[in-house]
């Protein structure tokens, strides 16, 4: 008798309960059933999903895990908390077909000269300098999580011929991504410890070689977070530029900053969020320095970059135009 009860009462649960919660959800929650609900990242590659096709179910966000580059789904309120402690990674559009770097980003005054250069282990950087004598501010330029291509060398170049001796370092060890997967197996297996020894070499490469007296730093996405790490932990340098990099909320480390610091941002930016720059913006003033923080209205992450399908062309020259002013401000 208790068999066939409990039998009945299995057969309830797994049939009456479940229609019963729906007549409940469609009764009191009537918008419920507007809300798109989509199987675990995993559970979709699995079933063939390209990985940066993963979709979220409504109200969550796209992330990649640190540890293992996974993607993930993530409240929103939570993307900026977990991309500062380095649980997770932003996730990227891949490259357009189409550069723009001519048309925004002009030549300077001077010619320049390039080559390859190696300033740590195995790593070769791209070095780019007026070919004209005298003396000359350096600059450390940081790669996006795509590594040091052709893009970051263009940017090289036309940066140099400004006036600067500028190094775009390698923190990729000489491999470049060419689409987000390649990408994120990159920037999943940085080592930060391995990457600050490689970036204080290239500045020490720099006194060494053309004994410069002024120092500055530059990167994008990626290397706009290098940037600010550099800035926190070397102090040797003079000016500080980062595009959407992640900021840190470490007052301490934030303390080792006692030059000017420029940072720009996106208004749509759902990983680095207009709050958190804010936050990071109060920081710095309460400790005293010096800083610009600009915050792009309608555009997102990686609007700044000219190969990729967020480009925004206005804000990004802008952007170039305000970062000129700054290191001539500050480094000349």
């Amino acid at each position: 008798m208790k068999c066939k009860l409990f039998k009945v009462y299995l057969w309830g649960m797994i049939v009456i309960f479940p229609l019963l919660m729906f007549s409940l959800t469609e009764n009191y929650f009537p918008n419920a059933s507007a809300i798109a609900y989509f199987p675990p990242p995993l559970k979709q590659i699995e079933d063939g999903v390209n990985p940066r096709n993963v979709t979220c179910t409504e109200g969550l966000e796209l992330v990649l895990k640190q540890s293992t580059g996974n993607p993930a789904c993530v409240k929103s309120s939570s993307v900026s908390k977990l991309i500062e402690r380095g649980w997770a990674i932003h996730v990227l559009p891949d490259y357009t077909a189409d550069n723009n770097n001519s048309e925004i980003f002009s030549l300077g005054q001077y010619e320049i000269e390039t080559r390859t250069v190696s300033y740590f282990d195995e790593s070769l950087g791209f070095l780019a300098k007026p070919s004209a004598t005298g003396e000359f501010p350096a600059i450390i330029m940081i790669h996006e999580w795509w590594g040091l291509n052709e893009n970051i060398k263009e940017m090289a170049e036309k940066l140099a011929s400004h006036g600067y001796i500028v190094l775009a370092v390698d923190l990729y060890n000489n491999q470049v991504g060419t689409n987000s997967e390649e990408a994120r197996q990159l920037v999943t297996s940085f080592d930060s410890k391995v990457g600050m020894e490689n970036m204080n070499s290239a500045i020490s490469f720099l006194k060494t070689e053309y004994s410069t007296e002024s120092i500055g730093s530059v990167g994008w996405c990626f290397g706009g977070g290098q940037s600010l790490n550099l800035a926190m932990n070397n102090s040797e340098l003079d000016a500080t530029v980062m595009y959407y990099g992640q900021v840190s909320s470490d007052s301490e480390k934030l303390s080792n900053i006692s030059w000017p610091l420029l940072g720009i941002f996106a208004e749509e930016d759902k990983g680095i969020t207009v709050d958190s720059v804010t936050q990071f913006e109060t920081q710095l003033n309460d400790l005293g320095i010096t800083n610009e923080i600009i915050i792009y209205p309608g555009v997102d992450h990686a609007f700044a970059n000219p190969s990729g399908d967020r480009y925004a062309p206005e804000e990004s020259k802008d952007a170039w135009d305000k970062t000129l002013l700054f290191f001539k401000n500050n480094l000349k």
